[in-house]
């Protein structure tokens, strides 16, 4: 098993040492053990621990919902995680439509021209992605 000294793990996972330290005070990670030199020392699993909340910080969790989250994760076996996966992402649903909801106003307002605009900046994942969403309103 890698274990990873604080500035490892940070540049591993693309964020500071600083935040490394304050997702330990929050005790949203924590080292696997100390070194010698007393330095902390984090697994891989710290570090897709990290990966995880990166993730979920990007989909606007706040860091509360994450580590109830992150503590759920730790108590389930592998079918309550698909579960627990899957509750999470209908609720990550709701969200999108909620915003989507929002967004069709300000859309129906825009010129062709505009909207043409509008469309042709996204990349075509987030395109496809915008079209199942519609349909999938629009059918539920």
């Amino acid at each position: 098993m890698k274990l990873y000294r604080i500035g490892e793990l940070a540049k591993a996972a693309g964020v500071s040492e600083r935040t490394i330290d304050y997702y330990t005070k929050l005790g949203l990670i924590a080292p696997e053990e100390r070194s010698l030199k007393n330095y902390r020392l984090y697994s891989d699993e710290t570090l897709k621990r990290l990966e995880r909340i990166n993730q979920m910080k990007q989909e606007k969790y706040s860091l509360e919902e994450i580590r109830q989250s992150l503590e759920k994760w730790s108590e389930l076996s592998s079918e309550d995680q698909v579960t627990d996966k899957l509750t999470t992402l209908e609720m990550h649903m709701q969200r999108l439509e909620r915003e989507v909801n929002e967004l069709q106003p300000l859309l129906k307002q825009l010129k062709p021209v505009q909207a043409r605009k509008v469309l042709t900046g996204l990349l075509p994942q987030s395109a496809a992605c915008i079209e199942a969403l519609k349909y999938l309103l629009e059918h539920m």
